[in-house]
């Protein structure tokens, strides 16, 4: 007898308990779907094709960009791509009249081949460092090295200290990349 009454009891409870249930998941439907959970969407104001879609979302900071990826990938290593800075292409512009053996942009440096003017015996090499992308005089450090040549067979090369090349040559390419910034900032303005 009391097993039959424990029965009816749970069986009460039962529809009780779902009845409850109900009424607490629909009053739940009810209150988030009021807090704005779902926004409506004016279809007027949204681009039209998926790449619209997606150049908006990279704008807005909801996606991902390839370039965004990849950067994220050197472990925090960022390059700039070498037309973009004005020490690199003031370099570049001023020794484009040199052959150059070395052009290293990750490792920041610049080699020339040996110059020499007509048939002298005597010919320079040049070597550019880039310790960093500001545009600064103490940024760059520029080794000049001398070869002067007795024969073909015989011939002493000297790196030449603080001198007239190298003094001239760290003049001009600060100047060209200070040029080089002002047009890129303005550029930039523009835009």
């Amino acid at each position: 007898m009391y097993c039959l009454s424990l029965l009816t009891f749970i069986k009460k409870n039962m529809k009780i308990s779902k009845l409850f249930f109900t009424i607490l998941l629909f009053t739940s439907l009810i209150t988030l779907s009021s807090c704005g959970m779902y926004k409506k969407v004016d279809q007027r104001q949204m681009p039209d094709g998926a790449e619209a879609k997606a150049r908006k979302n990279i704008e807005e900071g909801k996606g991902m960009s390839i370039g965004g990826l990849i950067s994220r990938r050197g472990g925090g290593t960022t390059y700039e791509f070498s037309t973009s800075n004005p020490m690199w292409r003031a370099s570049l512009e001023i020794l484009d009249f040199l052959p150059l053996s070395t052009v290293d942009y990750s490792g920041g440096m610049i080699i020339t081949d040996w110059y020499s003017e007509s048939n002298s015996d005597e010919s320079i090499k040049i070597t550019i460092r880039f310790l960093s992308n500001e545009v600064r005089s103490d940024n760059l450090k520029i080794i000049v090295h001398k070869k002067k040549c007795v024969n073909v067979t015989n011939c002493v090369v000297t790196q030449l200290g603080n001198n007239e090349i190298s003094n001239e040559l760290l003049t001009s390419i600060v100047k060209t990349a200070a040029k080089f910034e002002r047009e890129d900032k303005k550029k930039n303005k523009k835009k």
